[in-house]
């Protein structure tokens, strides 16, 4: 008897482990009203669960903290409107439930923009 109720307790915790979860990828596109002479952005990027890995889009590069739920990303380079990141999550539909939002802008000459109207930031798969 004791044998068969660590048999299910093995199962029920194997079972777990497979909640039906598609991992997936989100890309976080900017729109910039400065194409071209924008050459870093600082962002937060938040969701239900921890990211699996960030990477930057092709020519830009990515400054990252260890992932949580809540990170704070800088990407750097020739920044235009379209994809500057992608980010692996664990499960493809919670994917709207992630965010980003825009913290600081700063030109190619990195002098911060004084504001961030028309820049807009979204999450897709």
């Amino acid at each position: 008897m004791r044998r068969l109720w660590w048999i299910a307790l093995l199962g029920a915790a194997l079972g777990c482990l497979d909640n039906g979860a598609t991992p997936g990828t989100l890309q976080v596109k900017l729109t910039t009203p400065n194409a071209g002479s924008d050459g870093a952005i600082l962002l937060t990027v938040s969701g239900p669960a921890t990211p699996r890995s960030a990477s930057a889009a092709q020519g830009l590069r990515l400054f990252a903290e260890p992932l949580a739920a809540v990170n704070r990303f800088a990407v750097t380079g020739a920044l235009a409107s379209g994809t500057i990141m992608t980010v692996e999550i664990p499960d493809v539909s919670r994917a709207s439930a992630y965010t980003a939002t825009i913290q600081q802008v700063a030109a190619t000459n990195y002098q911060l923009r004084p504001s961030l109207a028309g820049y807009t930031l979204t999450v897709s798969p």
